[in-house]
């Protein structure tokens, strides 16, 4: 390679010293190869161990056994500080729906284990206007809750792959109180983040 500059050099000079003679111009250098960054894996949580499983009966009769890349999830502190919310949207319908499932773990504190926690559970069900809720933390109990922190290199904010396990012995209600729906069991790993202000 040395040697190749050399001659190239050499001739360059060599045709500017003849007269009249169009110096070349010198070879453009190569365009630089950039490496896109690859995207965030979809799904729920970056380690691939996200689910929910449950079990629904009545005005929705399913088995619910979702995973990781087939769902989103999301969750953080109650609004008014009172516990941790964590939600599930489940795998898209050929129409572009999903059914959405909302656990409010009532007295959950960021960080900590817990056991027999009260839950409020709402089920969505988009496209049908359907509505399913508790309608308050005496319906549904957490039976264990684990948290895990996440590595999280900027520390801000906080990140938590939460596991639990429960049952409802109360129905979820749509508002009318038209139709009814008893998640018999649930048990589910999502994730919660906590900010500066959250609840410690």
């Amino acid at each position: 390679m040395a040697q190749l500059a050399r001659a190239s050099t050499c001739a360059l000079a060599l045709a500017a010293a003849l007269p009249g003679a169009a110096v070349p111009s010198p070879p453009a250098p190569a365009a630089p190869v950039i490496v896109l960054p690859a995207s965030a894996p979809p799904g729920c949580l970056p380690g691939g161990n996200g689910y929910l499983r449950a079990r629904i009966r009545g005005a929705l009769n399913l088995d619910i056994d979702w995973r990781n890349a087939q769902i989103e999830c999301d969750g953080g502190p109650r609004p008014d500080g009172s516990g941790i919310r964590v939600s599930f949207a489940g795998p898209k319908r050929a129409d572009g729906k999903r059914l959405r499932m909302v656990f409010g773990v009532g007295a959950a504190l960021e960080g900590r284990n817990g056991r027999e926690l009260p839950t409020n559970l709402t089920v969505i069900a988009e496209g049908s206007k359907r509505v399913y809720t508790t309608g308050g933390q005496g319906h549904c109990t957490v039976d264990t809750l684990r948290q895990q922190r996440l590595p999280d290199p900027t520390r801000k904010p906080r990140v938590y792959r939460i596991v639990a396990r429960g049952f409802c012995v109360a129905p979820a209600s749509t508002l009318n109180q038209a139709e009814h729906i008893l998640v018999s069991s649930f048990d589910f790993a999502g994730s919660a983040v906590f900010g500066d202000d959250a609840v410690r």
